[in-house]
């Protein structure tokens, strides 16, 4: 089982952390800083860099925990909450990802709050600082409160396109 809790680990942590490192630099086939926040406005969201900034900090934070099992509820709820938003952007379009649906932020969401649910495994971080096994109510409140705040956030910087605006951002004042 811990080698399996390790697998999924890197790989969920690396995929979500890798996501964060496009949104704020031209790693990995990102477009950069300027490229996220052109990203987060035409999906409609306030805060131009900031956003794009937070964003990719929460995506590479929550990604690396995540990878190295360290405070494992805490980094899956941030990494619910992060993908979490970016399957709202997504859920216009259906499930499937070849219809760029939520299909794929969906699979990181059930991943994350897999981690939170089974903990990170002997392999980790958490382990050796003898902070594991975490307590459920610790798993149960990271899948409520990720989620939830993800739909906060939506709520509060996400903004409806308006006639004149159209469905682009680019020029919008940060």
């Amino acid at each position: 089982m811990d080698a399996g809790l390790l697998v999924l680990r890197l790989v969920v942590g690396l995929l979500i952390a890798g996501h964060g490192v496009q949104k704020v630099s031209f790693r990995l086939g990102g477009n950069g800083l300027a490229g996220g926040t052109e990203e987060f406005r035409r999906d409609g969201f306030r805060g131009g860099r900031l956003t794009a900034l937070a964003a990719g900090a929460s995506q590479i934070g929550s990604g690396l925990f995540l990878t190295a099992g360290l405070l494992t509820p805490l980094a899956a709820m941030a990494a619910m909450g992060v993908m979490t938003v970016a399957g709202s952007v997504k859920w216009p379009k259906g499930l499937w990802v070849q219809n760029d649906g939520y299909e794929y932020p969906l699979v990181l969401v059930v991943a994350s709050a897999t981690l939170a649910l089974t903990g990170p495994g002997q392999w980790s971080v958490d382990h050796t600082l003898a902070i594991t096994p975490w307590p459920v109510w610790a798993a149960v409140v990271a899948i409520v409160v990720g989620p939830a705040s993800a739909l906060l956030t939506r709520v509060v910087l996400h903004r409806p396109a308006t006639t004149a605006e159209g469905t682009s951002y680019a020029h919008t004042a940060e």
